[in-house]
């Protein structure tokens, strides 16, 4: 039995305000995985969840799903899929009976008996079991067990009331927070979780053949070969670049007790995304000779703050060559920490607050005489506001107090 693995595709998504289905890189990628499935031939692709990027996903995004699903249905390729915790499983069930009669399985709501669904190959049958996302109150409820309080607990006793015959081959298609001693063995970039939420050990699947994990947007086996994340079609936020490459996995079922097959499917992404790091004037030299095209690109700078007209080259020079400057940060940090004790912040007068305000946002540069006396002006306007003196006077040369300054970050 041969079948592709994939999870969290998030149609629908943004990254940094860009729309990656407007953008063109999910409905490209939606085109390079048929045209892999086209090739690979498999016997069923199984989605483990996330396939919108929020509960009531816009209506491109339900076209692009509708595009996808239909595209395996063409080539007659089974669909096997759970909803996950982005997902509303409500939504996903209109039409689930048709679309079972077109081979497309979804397991939109969780029941007692799960949803599973049966495949035959030269090695005899496969059944997959659709394990939508887990929660431990509504599990308690199917099952009619008030002793269920946590997911762990939850995940053991509802795949224990399936009539699961371990004699035969069987696939789970999951979409939880799978750990080996309460441990995550990898962070999982723009949906790691935090503090221990939601654990299940592997070793709640014990019996399985191969466990299709959806949930963490990386790509490694917990605990087993075979339990395993597929990870996110593609980078979806910059703290995934150092994971290990991700995509489709292709897994190979062969007779019961045989060690599956499993190899990663790399589907190049339409844009790119980099992160580059130095000082200002290096990154400008360096990154004016780089002539790759169509990336999406996190700039961060070592030695000094953005500013309006360092951010506007970056963004013109990318977009000049079809991709995007995503984000712009700073790692420039001017002042060593101070020893001895520090002066509280309610032992300064209002002029040293503002004075180092703006120490720290000038890379510490003293303001000249005319700066000066802005601020001196500030510190007066914040007195006579404590004194709640002459509201609308007040509001007013503050208005003007904000345009001047708005003004001089224009002119930097």
């Amino acid at each position: 039995m041969k079948f592709l693995h994939l999870a969290d595709l998030h149609f629908g998504k943004s990254i940094h305000g860009v729309s990656l289905l407007e953008n063109g890189d999910q409905p490209v990628w939606v085109q390079r995985f048929l045209d892999l499935a086209t090739d690979l031939a498999p016997d069923a692709v199984v989605i483990a969840g996330d396939v919108y990027d929020r509960a009531a996903p816009s209506g491109d995004a339900v076209a692009l799903l509708d595009r996808f699903i239909t595209g395996l249905a063409d080539l007659d390729i089974p669909v096997l899929m759970v909803p996950g915790n982005h997902d509303s499983g409500q939504r996903m069930s209109f039409a689930s009976r048709l679309l079972a009669k077109q081979q497309v399985h979804i397991a939109s709501v969780l029941t007692k008996e799960l949803t599973h669904v049966t495949l035959t190959d030269q090695d005899g049958p496969v059944t997959f079991w659709l394990m939508p996302y887990v929660f431990p109150a509504l599990v308690a409820q199917r099952l009619g067990d008030d002793s269920i309080r946590d997911y762990d607990t939850a995940v053991r006793r509802l795949l224990a009331a399936q009539k699961l015959d371990f004699s035969q081959r069987n696939v789970l298609v999951a979409h939880q927070n799978v750990v080996v001693n309460g441990q995550e063995s990898v962070r999982g970039g723009s949906e790691s979780m935090v503090g221990g939420v939601g654990q299940v050990d592997y070793h709640a699947f014990d019996g399985f053949d191969y466990v299709a994990l959806g949930h963490i947007h990386a790509a490694y086996p917990v605990g087993r070969d075979t339990v395993r994340y597929a990870g996110s079609p593609m980078c979806y936020h910059f703290n995934e670049l150092n994971q290990p490459q991700k995509g489709p996995i292709l897994v190979e079922l062969g007779a019961k007790g045989s060690t599956p097959g499993m190899k990663t499917q790399i589907i190049q992404p339409l844009h790119p995304m980099r992160e580059v790091k130095g000082a200002y004037a290096e990154l400008r030299e360096s990154e004016l000779h780089n002539e790759t095209r169509g990336e999406y690109v996190r700039v961060v700078l070592t030695d000094r703050r953005p500013s309006p007209h360092i951010y506007k080259f970056f963004q013109e020079m990318y977009g000049n060559r079809d991709g995007r400057l995503m984000e712009l940060l700073s790692e420039y940090r001017p002042f060593e920490p101070v020893s001895g004790p520090a002066q509280g912040i309610e032992d300064k007068t209002v002029e040293e607050l503002f004075l180092g305000f703006y120490r720290e946002r000038r890379d510490g540069m003293e303001p000249d005489g005319p700066e000066r006396a802005l601020l001196r002006f500030a510190a007066d306007q914040v007195r006579r506001m404590n004194r709640d003196e002459d509201k609308l006077e007040w509001e007013r040369q503050s208005a003007a107090l904000l345009k001047f300054a708005l003004g001089q970050e224009d002119e930097e």
